[in-house]
């Protein structure tokens, strides 16, 4: 496999590392989160979770699945450069 392969997976592993971070802390801890300040806290509740927090929820899963495809990728692309 050509080198630029593994240098945008690189690029995409750095963006994704950064967005998943800046997810996990956009949650909502036991006191509330930095969530709160984006109009989590202002919302209807349902099953004691707000729309804001559901949304939050299924971005910081999907950034979560491409971060570790990215990390899978890697691996096998070195796995295959090495042989």
């Amino acid at each position: 496999m050509p080198n630029w392969f593994a240098y945008t997976l690189i690029v995409i592993l750095l963006i994704t590392s950064g967005l998943l971070t800046l997810l996990v802390l956009l949650h909502r801890g036991k006191g509330g989160g930095l969530s709160s300040m984006f109009g989590g806290g202002v919302s209807s509740n349902l099953a004691g979770s707000s729309v804001a927090e559901k949304n939050l929820d299924r971005y910081t899963v999907l950034v979560g699945v491409i971060w570790f495809a990215c990390i899978v990728g890697l691996g096998l692309w070195l796995k295959l450069e090495v042989k």
